[in-house]
Order: structure tokens, then sequence, then C-alpha cells
């Protein structure tokens, strides 16, 4: 053989390289950028579809809805239990959707959560009796409870700190910003007495859900065959996930009772003894590393389901009743929603003990700034909302980071309820105040809420400051368990070989 056959392999007789080869890692890359943006559209769609059916905007157009079902007075408190539904619905179902999601592929799981959520969605138009609203609210919030854990499983399997975050900070922003969407979408009369479709209060945002819908449907083509699945459900992760059902259920049941029939008093209790029990089950799944999280992840999900929606859908519909028909101003919410989704792609820069304690103190600086300020404009409400925004994308983030998907499942069933719970104490404080006050006129009505909003604030600052020192004990504590297996650890790798 010549020399110029050894310097030219066959098929390059012109001395070029062959553009087989790199061609595979450019559309390798391709792939990846492809699955990437898949992941981000489901999770800036399918957050906001589920998480929009949470806020209860109804109020506005009750006397609309009693005028059309022929409702007495004593049925409106029913009106009110039926259309606030949707909370309790999927608190009990995401712990249940959490397994299923780990036991069977995501995706289907997902695409059975958009088709309860849009069943509940289309048949809103329908409903012309209180079981029917009832039906309705429920079957939007069992889809919305399916749709997060799936959701939070397919985002996981991308193994991509940034998506993980970009997933945290849209949950934590979707909390703040749904009630003022939600409040925006329903219209409120001058007069009080009549809209054009008082059930547009029952499903604000139809086509959301359809495109977030749409979106799960092109995931598997974004994403490609190849994706890693999460490592198999085991016990220690599935226990800790079906101890939330029944304490959470009987809370729901509990809540949806007393809304519109227990004291303030007795509500106020029963809210407080469920944040206990919330913490319970923190502190007991903790212990199960699969559970767990080694930045106390669990306790990070109840402060900001507790602070995030209870703190501003208040102070939405305050704002709301201060500018009369044209809903509250929308750009603070946005603004503090922005700041949550930078500050969670910022936890991926930054250590994370130290973004979890700088989320905590941003969370309890939103308190006294909330307490501070007077004034219900658009400008005055940024200082409150993007501290909370910004700490809680942060703080959720950076406790999910290093966390198994088991132990953000664990975290996320305990969301929820911290969110009902939440709701329950302000409302109760409100209520409290407005029977001390009495209040004639609208003004003075409107003057009793804030009062009321202003003892929850302060009783948030409390919490938000014991949550805090719960997750640094936690913390604490598995990385004193993580020492204390060192030795152990390197002393057993240590005489293995030398016993053979």
């Amino acid at each position: 053989m010549s020399s110029h056959a050894r310097e030219h392999p066959p098929g390059d007789l012109t001395g070029t390289r062959p553009a087989g080869p790199p061609a595979r890692p450019a559309e390798g890359a391709v792939r990846r950028r492809l699955a990437t943006l898949g992941t981000l559209l489901l999770t800036f769609t399918a957050l906001p579809a589920a998480l929009l059916v949470v806020p209860d905007a109804s109020g506005g157009v009750v006397p609309a809805a009693a005028s059309a079902l022929a409702l007495g007075d004593a049925e409106i408190p029913g009106l009110l239990r039926a259309t606030g539904l949707s909370l309790p619905a999927l608190l009990v179902t995401v712990p249940l959707a959490a397994v299923a999601a780990r036991r069977l592929p995501a995706w289907g799981v997902l695409m059975a959560g958009f088709a309860v959520l849009l069943a509940g969605i289309g048949a809103a138009r329908l409903a012309d009796s209180l079981p029917d609203i009832g039906t309705v609210r429920a079957l939007q919030g069992a889809g919305a409870g399916i749709v997060l854990p799936a959701s939070l499983v397919l985002v996981w399997e991308r193994r991509n700190p940034a998506l993980s975050a970009a997933w945290a900070g849209a949950l934590a922003g979707t909390l703040i910003l749904a009630m003022p969407l939600a409040l925006k979408a329903v219209p409120v009369p001058a007069d009080g007495a009549a809209v054009p479709d008082w059930r547009v209060a029952l499903a604000p945002y139809p086509l959301l859900a359809v495109a977030a819908a749409g979106a799960a449907l092109a995931h598997p083509l974004l994403r490609g065959r190849r994706h890693r699945r999460p490592p198999p459900l085991r016990r220690t992760e599935r226990g800790p996930l079906l101890l939330v059902p029944v304490p959470a259920g009987g809370f729901a049941f509990l809540a949806v009772v007393a809304a519109h029939g227990w004291s303030p008093g007795a509500r106020l209790l029963l809210a407080g003894l469920t944040l206990l029990a919330l913490a319970g089950l923190a502190f007991a799944g903790a212990r199960a590393a699969a559970a767990g999280g080694p930045s106390g992840g669990a306790v990070v999900m109840i402060a900001v389901g507790l602070l995030c929606q209870p703190v501003a859908g208040p102070l939405a519909g305050l704002a709301a009743a201060g500018t009369g028909t044209a809903g509250p101003p929308a750009l603070p919410f946005a603004v503090a929603a922005a700041a949550a989704l930078a500050a969670a792609l910022a936890a991926t820069r930054t250590g994370t003990r130290g973004a979890v304690r700088t989320g905590y103190l941003l969370m309890a600086a939103a308190v006294p700034l909330g307490l501070a300020g007077g004034a219900l404009g658009r400008w005055a409400l940024l200082a409150p909302l993007v501290p909370l925004g910004a700490g809680a994308g942060l703080a959720l983030a950076a406790s999910l980071r290093d966390a198994r998907v088991g132990a953000a499942l664990f975290g996320l069933s305990l969301c929820f309820p911290a969110v009902l719970a939440g709701q329950l104490l302000v409302l109760s404080l409100q209520a409290a105040r407005l029977q001390r006050s009495r209040p004639v006129t609208d003004a003075q009505h409107v003057h009793a809420l804030l009062e009321g909003y202003r003892i929850w604030l302060a009783v948030a600052g409390v919490v938000a400051v014991l949550l805090a020192g719960a997750t640094a004990r936690l913390c604490a504590g598995r990385a004193a368990t993580t020492r204390a297996r060192a030795p152990r650890l390197s002393g057993n790798a240590t005489a293995g070989p030398g016993a053979g």
C-alpha cells in the first residue's frame, strides 16, 4: 500500500475529515435543548393552570349567583362552601397522585390530571345548582392535585438544577399571583347586583388550562425517547406520602364545615392545631432520607404555603376593595412572582443553607413592611410583596436542590394543607375584627378587614421565625447524622478488602 493510502483513509480522498462523527454531538445538543424547552413550557403552563383553581373569587358574584339559582339568605353559606371546595380536594389528592406518579409513568398521570381538570373547567359553564357547583370545583381541585406532583416528577427526570429551581420559583410566584389574576378575571359591577355571567368565577382562565394540556401533549415529542426516570418507588418514600392523606382529609373536611358554621376562635384553634400537625409530619418524614431532604425542604414547603397565598391573596382583595370595579393592581404581584423566579434561579449558584436562611429572612422582613404600609396603592404593595416572593423562591429552590424526588413530593403534599390553614387563620382574624367593630359603611368595613389582616401579618411573622428555627434544627440534625455515619462507612470500606 502506498504512503498516500496511509495518509488519506477511504472515503476521504481530499484529506478532509468525515462530517459524520461531529454531527452526533450537535444532534444531542439540539435534543437536550428541545427537552429543556419542553420542560420549561410544561412548568410555566401547568403550574399556573393548576394553581389558579386554588383562589375562590366568587365573592363579587354572590348576588348574581343567588338570583340566578333562586337562593335565599340562608343558602348563601352553602354557595360559598361549594365554591371553596377546590383547595380541600387538591390537598387530599396531591399525596395520592404523588405515589401514582412514582409507580406509573409520570406523563400518563399528568394527562389523567389534565383530563379531570379540563372536565371540571368545561362543566363550569353548565352548573345550575349547588351540587353542580360543588362537583365542578372539586373536580378542578382534584385535577390540579394530580397535575402538580406529576409535573414535579417530569421536571426531576431531567436532573437539571436550573429546571428544578424554575419549577420551585414558578410554584412560589404563582401562589402569590393567583388571587389577583382571579379577581381581575371576575367582573364586579358597580351596583353589585348583576354580571354578564356569574359562572366565570368558577373557571376564570379556561384557555390557560387548554394551553397547558397542549404543552403536556407536546412534552414527549420534545423530550425524545431517551430520558432518565427516577429510581423506583421505595417503601421509605411511600410510607411518609401515605401518612399525609388521612390527616389532610380530616382537616379539609373540618375546614369546609368550620368555614361558615364555627366561631372565629374555634377556627383559629383548628388552624393552629393543623400547623402543629404539619410540623410533626415534617419532622417525622425527616427521619427518612427519601422523604426528609438534606435542607429541611418539607418545612420550607410549609412556610411557602402558609405565607405566599394567605398573605398575598387577602392583600389583593383589600386592594380590589379600594379600587372598586377595576380589581387589584396586578403589577406589584407580577413583580413579586418574577422576583420569586429570579431568586429561585439564583439559588443554584449559592450555598444551600445560606440561601435557605436568607430566604426566611426576606419572608420575615415582608411582615414589618406590610405592617408599616398603610396605603394599598400600586407602588406601596411592592414593599411587602417583593421580599416575600424573593424569599419564598430562594428558600424553596435551595431546600430542594439536593433533595430526592420523594422528599420534594413529600414537601409538596404538606404545602397545600398549610395554604388552607393560612386562609383559615386570616379569614378568622378578619371575621373576629368585623364582629368586634360592627362596621356600618363600606369604608369602615374595609378598615376592619385591614386591621384583621395586620393581626394576621404579626402572627405570620412569628410563625415564619419558628419555621426558620425548625428548618435550622433539621439541617443541624441531618449534618450531625452524616458526620456520625462517615467514620463507620469509611471503617467498613477499609475493613472490607482487608478481610478478603
